[in-house]
């Protein structure tokens, strides 16, 4: 009986590092295809990589004209006193 009776299938520490190492190449190789075959986005150049973020009042803008129902709807207003 071999000493490592819980490997697979009664093989080696030496056969095993040989089928972990085949397996590490033949990923490390499908990752390499994988990124190679991705199309690569080119800027280009003078092009600002980080657009300036909106201002509240530029977002309020767009949401009334996307919802125009809600138009005024940030402006908070006093309830009325009763006379």
């Amino acid at each position: 009986m071999t000493p490592f009776p819980y490997l697979l299938f009664n093989q080696s520490p030496e056969q095993l590092r040989r089928i972990g190492a085949r397996g590490g190449k033949a990923q490390a190789r499908n990752r390499r295809a994988r990124l190679q075959a991705q199309p690569q986005a080119q800027t280009p150049p003078g092009a600002i990589l980080h657009p300036r973020p909106q201002t509240a009042a530029q977002s309020i803008a767009d949401l009334d004209a996307q919802f125009p129902w809600l138009c005024g709807a940030e402006k908070h207003r006093a309830p009325r006193r009763p006379q």
